[in-house]
C-alpha cells in the first residue's frame, strides 16, 4: 500500500458536527458532499475526510475510541491553541512535543480526538 486516500468518520447529528469542524475549527466544505455525508477540505485541498450518517446502528456505541486524524498546520502550535481556546474548543492534555514536532489535541462532538501538528522543520 501506498497511502491512505480518504478517511469517513459516522456521527451521530450530521448538522452539529458540521458546525464544528467547519465554524470551529474552519475546514471547507466540498462540493463533493450530500444529504449524507459533508466531505472537507483541509489546508487548500491537501487533506479530505468525511462525516457522514451512521452506516450502522451507533446507539448507545460509544464513538471515537482508538481513531486520531493528524494534520499538519502551517504557522506555530501555541498561536494555534490561542486561537482554538478563544473558540471555546476544549484542549485535550497541553502541548505535546513529539518526533515529530509539536502537537495539540482536541475532540469533535462524537469523541473523535484530532491531532494538530506543527512539523520539525
Amino acid at each position: 500500500m501506498r497511502k491512505l486516500e480518504f478517511a469517513s468518520l459516522q456521527v451521530r447529528d450530521l448538522e452539529i458536527s458540521k458546525e464544528f469542524y467547519t465554524n470551529k475549527l474552519g475546514f471547507e466544505v466540498s462540493e463533493m458532499s450530500n444529504p449524507y455525508a459533508c466531505v472537507f477540505k483541509y489546508n487548500k485541498g491537501e487533506a479530505s475526510f468525511a462525516i457522514r450518517t451512521p452506516m450502522t446502528d451507533i446507539d448507545d456505541k460509544e464513538l471515537g475510541i482508538g481513531v486520531q486524524l493528524w494534520f499538519a498546520i502551517e504557522g506555530t502550535i501555541e498561536d494555534l491553541q490561542t486561537n482554538l481556546t478563544a473558540k471555546g474548543i476544549a484542549i485535550v492534555g497541553t502541548i505535546n512535543n513529539t518526533p515529530f514536532g509539536k502537537t495539540v489535541i482536541v475532540k469533535d462532538p462524537d469523541g473523535y480526538t484530532l491531532t494538530f501538528l506543527q512539523p520539525n522543520v
